[in-house]
């Protein structure tokens, strides 16, 4: 009996080479891997008996910004004209033609009065025709564009970067508090609904890390936008940013308005408010939600608690992995689409 027990421990064995040294893992890192009740992930049911384990690229196809994404996440607009924007760029755009992403470039300034960095910029070719590209650019400048008459150069900006439309990114506080930060003459309201008129392309508004409260949402879901980007507090806020380039007295003095702004799932439940609020009122329909999503788990939490279509949008965490190699950031997105994957198969947000 024990030789016949033998031989079945042997076959088992010889059939998977790496249980002995899985299940000496298994014994040594049980009591590192209990997780303790109050740091459970709450927001989710667990459903592990009515899926299989999903197959690569089993994501749902979707429409969004008028082109077929695979892939639920947006590349977050991140970087403007330093000497790391290049490989950035090229890194970020190659990553969302091989996932199906869509993309905000940085800042483009720069390119408004010179085409010295074009280059960096001009990733249409990498990206491809097929998935959202937008170009980015201040209130402050569009503001200035508008007064000086000259706001046809943001077409010519759009034409030359093949792009599919801009964002515009409204930052009160970074610019107050930035040393060599711009004032506003208008309320960023007023300079929006003017670009909608003169700008022949789609429109997306963001904040730049501290978000937007009820009343300014609304305003823009009542505008013929593209999409809105939350922009939330709890990712890079660039008031702080700001504050930290500046001296210790502004620093003291200032600082507490880096804390003052609305994280991304508050203001999911906003928008969900002003879309039960306004009814047929909303022109604005899709959103991309960014600022706090720190990995796949709030992403998909988020995009499923919002009543109208959206993506989440990343960005530090973007960049973390797209200086160098192409192949760290490769793996980086790959792993989130996996989990992702995971999360529709095996979870169910709780109401």
């Amino acid at each position: 009996m024990n030789k016949n027990k033998n031989l079945t421990t042997s076959q088992t064995e010889d059939n998977d080479p790496t249980a002995e040294s899985r299940k000496r893992d298994h014994i040594e890192l049980a009591f590192q891997s209990q997780i303790e009740e109050g740091k459970l992930d709450n927001r989710f049911y667990y459903e592990p008996l009515l899926s299989a384990h999903p197959e690569k690229n089993s994501l749902p196809v979707f429409d969004f910004l008028g082109k077929e994404m695979k892939a639920p996440i947006w590349v977050s607009s991140m970087t403007g004209g330093t000497k790391f924007a290049g490989i950035i760029n090229h890194n970020l755009a190659r990553a969302c033609k091989d996932f199906g992403m869509g993309m905000g470039l940085g800042s483009c300034r720069s390119l408004l009065f010179s085409d010295d960095h074009l280059k960096d910029f001009d990733v249409r070719n990498l990206i491809g025709d097929d998935l959202p590209l937008f170009a980015n650019l201040g209130i402050a400048q569009l503001e200035d564009l508008i007064s000086d008459n000259k706001i046809g150069l943001v077409n010519t900006l759009l034409q030359k970067l093949r792009v599919d439309g801009l964002i515009i990114h409204v930052n009160p506080f970074q610019e107050w508090l930035q040393p060599e930060g711009d004032r506003f003459r208008h309320p960023p309201i007023d300079t929006i609904e003017t670009v909608l008129e003169k700008v022949n392309a789609p429109l997306i508004v963001k904040e730049v890390g501290q978000g937007m409260g009820y009343e300014s949402l609304k305003r823009l879901f009542q505008l013929p936008l593209a999409a809105v980007d939350f922009a939330a507090n709890g990712g890079t806020n660039f008031a702080k940013v700001e504050l930290l380039r500046s001296d210790e007295q502004k620093q003291s003095i200032f600082q507490k308005l880096a804390y003052a702004g609305h994280s991304a799932e508050e203001m999911t439940i906003m928008t969900n408010k002003i879309i039960e609020d306004l009814g047929e009122k909303i022109r604005c329909k899709e959103v991309i939600i960014s600022g706090g999503v720190k990995n796949f788990l709030d992403g998909y939490y988020l995009i499923n608690k919002l009543v109208l279509p959206s993506i989440y949008g990343q960005a530090s965490s973007f960049l973390k992995h797209a200086r160098g190699n192409y192949q760290e950031l490769y793996n980086y997105v790959d792993a989130q689409i996996q989990g992702l994957e995971l999360a529709n198969a095996f979870l169910t947000l709780k109401k």
